[in-house]
């Protein structure tokens, strides 16, 4: 949404800004498909597209450009082997190829669709072409990326925008508050649920996008459904554990976990399993939740469940 807010304030002072978006992306490209960064004409710049020379490179065209007038719809391939044809002067591997597309106050509705899909939670399309930058509300992909490319003329870029990844944390302990502030800064929405009035840890709680203290028996009815969806379970005891996971385990949900010891986890499971509780979805349950990384501080748990969720997110 940075980027979008830079664009407009841009070409609402009736400035012409390169909107610069990874069209593909091959190998170990530091640029991946998606990546965007913007060039105003003042030469101020907002996001990235990989960095290093090659970003530099391309930032730097994009100023000439439009400071000569001359700013065009183009796509340039990089490939990151040396300086060979095509290079970017960098040697990490990979391939990346860059749109450049010129924006000023023409687009300015379609920006403004665009933030407005951010500030009220909607979804669209973003497509690109030679020959056309629209955003269409509402509209879906069934991947975030679809693209062609077959010349430097003929190719597309559609991607599916603000489709906001949810991450539930029940539980509003220590360990609930730093996970909060981690997966806020890594671009989850992030809504805490607990069931303790008064508790300080709660309170402390600024990261959180929304926080309520709930019934537990009741969770069900607060956790919505979705591929976007993520369940950290981190009560305070086994019976709270045991009550929001038997109620979640139906739930369509990219990711439900559960926060605990092995011994104390193979137990729950265990008399779940005996209350008749279905087998394969309690074997989808990410239990221990978090990566191994020997944790022990609050802080070094909320890594381990944020490597977990993004290796999910960006894998699964």
């Amino acid at each position: 949404m940075r980027l979008w807010k830079f664009i407009h304030s841009k070409i609402s002072q009736n400035k012409t800004v390169y909107l610069l978006t990874v069209l593909q992306h091959k190998g170990s490209s530091p640029g991946r498909q998606g990546f965007k960064m913007a060039v105003a004409d003042d030469t101020e710049i907002c996001g990235s597209i990989g960095g290093g020379l090659m970003e530099f490179n391309l930032v730097e065209l994009s100023k000439e450009l439009l400071q000569k007038k001359e700013a065009t719809v183009f796509c340039k391939h990089q490939i990151h082997r040396g300086f060979i044809e095509d290079g970017s002067g960098m040697i990490c591997s990979g391939e990346q190829t860059v749109i450049f597309n010129p924006l000023n106050t023409s687009h300015i509705l379609t920006i403004e669709k665009i933030l407005d899909t951010y500030t009220n939670t909607k979804s669209g399309v973003l497509s690109l072409s030679p020959t056309a930058f629209d955003y269409v509300t509402n509209d879906e992909l069934s991947t975030i990326f679809s693209h062609t490319h077959n010349s430097k003329t003929d190719w597309s870029y559609k991607e599916f925008i603000n489709k906001k990844d949810i991450v539930y944390i029940i539980g509003a302990g220590h360990v609930g508050l730093a996970t909060s502030k981690l997966l806020k800064q890594i671009g989850f929405k992030v809504i805490v649920y607990d069931n303790r009035e008064n508790l300080n840890t709660f309170e402390e709680n600024s990261y959180a996008d929304k926080k309520q203290v709930i019934d537990f028996k009741a969770i069900a009815n607060s956790i919505e459904e979705g591929s976007n969806v993520y369940v950290a379970i981190m009560t305070y005891g086994f019976k709270g554990d045991k009550i929001v996971l038997s109620a979640l385990l139906d739930k369509k949900l990219k990711f439900l976990g559960v926060l605990g010891s092995k011994a104390k986890l193979k137990i729950m499971f265990d008399v779940l399993a005996k209350e008749g509780y279905d087998q394969n979805l309690l074997d989808k349950v990410y239990a221990p939740i978090g990566i191994s990384i020997k944790s022990k501080t609050p802080e070094e748990i909320a890594v381990s469940v944020a490597a977990q969720l993004i290796k999910v997110k960006n894998t699964e």
